[in-house]
């Protein structure tokens, strides 16, 4: 018995349990995905219904061995109902959360950032970007996609998928760059060391 997750969907639409294979796979994934984009208070909800839609669409489905992005690409579209509190969230976005967004972590190599002073300008910031743009850089950066589960996920050419990741990132660089105190020359001469 094949264990990707198509073999699984196959064998959910005669044996609907099968697919408590796929929620137990990736139900972690989604549930963190939508916990960083809204918050604890909304992952759940939106993870139980992200699997809902899954299931009842599953006949639909035409990827390959991985449901990952068509999971990811049923949650945003279902988190877009809630983006007044996304941007709510992405403007009171705390500190530890900083860690987990790296917009360019070449650039950032050598600059120290005050997390605690940040973090609003980066939730300011990522609130500011259009939903197409936020929508590529957070499934990027907190769904761990690639480019092509991105296009896969959002339905949209691998072209646009690049050029709105560089946007995004482009502009949420400009955003904090004012804000950003670069590290002492000294400790950037140890780090290259």
């Amino acid at each position: 018995m094949s264990t990707h997750d198509g073999d699984i969907i196959v064998r959910s639409l005669t044996h609907g349990a099968a697919f408590a294979d796929l929620y137990d796979r990736h139900q972690r994934v989604v549930h963190r995905y939508v916990g960083r984009r809204l918050g604890a208070a909304f992952a759940e909800d939106i993870t139980s219904e992200t699997f809902l839609v899954a299931f009842d669409r599953r006949a639909s489905f035409t990827g390959g061995l991985d449901a990952r992005p068509w999971l990811l690409g049923i949650a945003t579209v279902l988190m877009q109902k809630h983006a007044r509190l996304e941007a709510r969230a992405w403007r009171g976005m705390h500190a530890a959360d900083i860690a987990r967004v790296h917009v360019d972590d070449i650039e950032t190599a050598d600059e120290r950032m005050d997390a605690d002073s940040l973090a609003p300008h980066l939730g300011s910031a990522l609130a500011d970007l259009s939903r197409g743009d936020r929508d590529v850089l957070l499934l990027h950066t907190f769904g761990d996609l690639d480019y092509a589960g991105i296009a896969e996920a959002l339905g949209i050419p691998l072209g646009t998928v690049r050029s709105r990741l560089s946007r995004a990132r482009r502009k949420v660089r400009a955003a904090i760059a004012p804000h950003v105190t670069p590290a002492p020359r000294r400790e950037r001469e140890n780090h290259r060391g």
